[in-house]
């Protein structure tokens, strides 16, 4: 990296770096998550206004490669975090409501994916038909459960009924999109090598119990609860990156090795360390590098060459993105005796998609799979389909009426008493 470069890149990110913290306060101000604001940050400063002349200005085509190195360290960490926040717990306690939900929620936005992938094919040909499908039908079936966390604790609603069961559903139906995910990029990953994915399985084993064992080795060593140390931190760091690395090296996307690393890290007796990782790790990450992330999805976002067409795409897109959510989610919930009000408020949360969406459809950039215009269109849905989730809910489901709610409310009354988990512990609530 030259001289110029160099100042170029610290100038550019300082830019990117306030202008993520603006949009993204203003986005609270309007009652909205923050990512909605710096999604939208990485957009206008992408090629859509003013045909990419400032982010020409700011960023330079030749010091491009550097933000796409810090974006997708962002990326590995934020993943990392989600996976430290995924509680297995949650899903006990739920019963067969969070199972079906989460299945419906899933199965009916990705068959109704797939079929539009099948569509979009003679305007957006792609050179594998296949992984094109089943990623449309991927990228449809999202929920992001970070977002989504974070919704509910901005409205005091973490630790409702109503949360509760939210927050469940939508990390079980998040592990089977991913799954689904990994299979595409094993199915369309350039130069791909089925032997290497085959060690996943073993990789996997070696996660689950020896590196599950050292990680809680670690976290009993004397002061590594109350203070994480430097030598904790960083063995967190690169855990996380080596475990990315393999990940990707196996023909996978290294999101998936920086997830299952969060994830493998044990619950029991870990629980003030994996909150400092989070408060600590969480606010560098967020404030520095997933910044650079949001500019890198939006240097690839051009709206300004969008035609009639395109927008009839889009209302295709947010019809079934937003209908196969909303109808899934709603008919698991509702068959299995949850009340009209509840099940419509749950089938909204479950249409929040924000950050991990796009990083879904960067991944999909990455491949080739998606072109510039539809990657725009998608990328349009995101921000749209997580925007709709603050002003729905509160019209379906006040927060004054939520929080008062109890496990019963939120039944049909004719059914049984439907057995609803705290998110935390997965114990019933009483």
């Amino acid at each position: 990296m030259t001289s110029s470069q160099a100042s170029a890149l610290l100038a550019g990110l300082a830019v990117v770096i306030v202008a993520a913290a603006l949009f993204g306060a203003l986005a609270r101000r309007l009652g909205q998550p923050p990512v909605v604001g710096e999604i939208l940050a990485g957009i206008l400063l992408g090629p859509t206004f003013f045909d990419g002349a400032v982010s020409h200005a700011l960023l330079p085509t030749d010091i491009r490669p550097f933000l796409t190195a810090l974006a997708d360290v962002g990326v590995a960490v934020f993943m990392f975090l989600v996976g430290l926040e995924f509680d297995r717990g949650m899903v006990r306690g739920t019963g067969r409501i969070a199972v079906s939900v989460s299945l419906a929620s899933l199965l009916l936005p990705c068959g109704l994916g797939m079929a539009l992938g099948t569509y979009l094919l003679r305007d957006h040909p792609s050179p594998n038909h296949p992984g094109f499908v089943l990623f449309m039908g991927a990228a449809m079936s999202i929920t992001a459960f970070p977002v989504l966390a974070r919704i509910l604790t901005d409205r005091n609603l973490d630790h409702t009924p109503l949360g509760a069961l939210a927050l469940c559903c939508a990390a079980l139906a998040d592990v089977l999109a991913w799954s689904l995910l990994a299979v595409v990029v094993a199915i369309v990953a350039p130069g791909g090598n089925p032997e290497r994915a085959l060690l996943f399985l073993p990789y996997l084993l070696l996660m689950l119990y020896p590196v599950r064992w050292l990680l809680g080795r670690l976290s009993k060593r004397p002061g590594a609860v109350a203070q994480p140390t430097a030598v904790v931190l960083a063995t967190v760091f690169a855990g996380l990156l080596v475990s990315g690395a393999a990940t990707e090296w196996m023909g996978l996307h290294f999101v998936f090795g920086a997830f299952l690393f969060g994830a493998v890290v044990p619950r029991s007796g870990s629980e003030r360390l994996r909150a400092e990782l989070s408060e600590r790790v969480g606010l560098v990450n967020n404030v520095l590098l997933l910044p650079v992330f949001f500019l890198a999805a939006g240097l690839q976002v051009d709206l300004s060459r969008l035609g009639w067409s395109d927008l009839g795409q889009l209302a295709l897109i947010l019809l079934v993105a937003v209908g196969g959510k909303l109808a899934g989610a709603y008919a698991g919930a509702y068959a299995n005796g949850l009340d009209r009000r509840i099940s419509s408020a749950l089938a909204v949360l479950m249409n929040t998609r924000g950050l991990t969406e796009l990083i879904i459809l960067s991944v999909g950039r990455q491949l080739g799979i998606l072109d510039e215009r539809l990657y725009s269109l998608m990328v349009v849905m995101a921000v749209l389909t997580t925007a709709m989730t603050g002003p729905l809910l509160q019209a379906i489901y006040p927060r004054a009426l939520a929080l008062r709610a109890t496990p019963q409310d939120m039944t049909r009354r004719r059914r049984e008493p439907v057995t609803v988990g705290d998110a935390r512990t997965g114990a019933d609530r009483p």
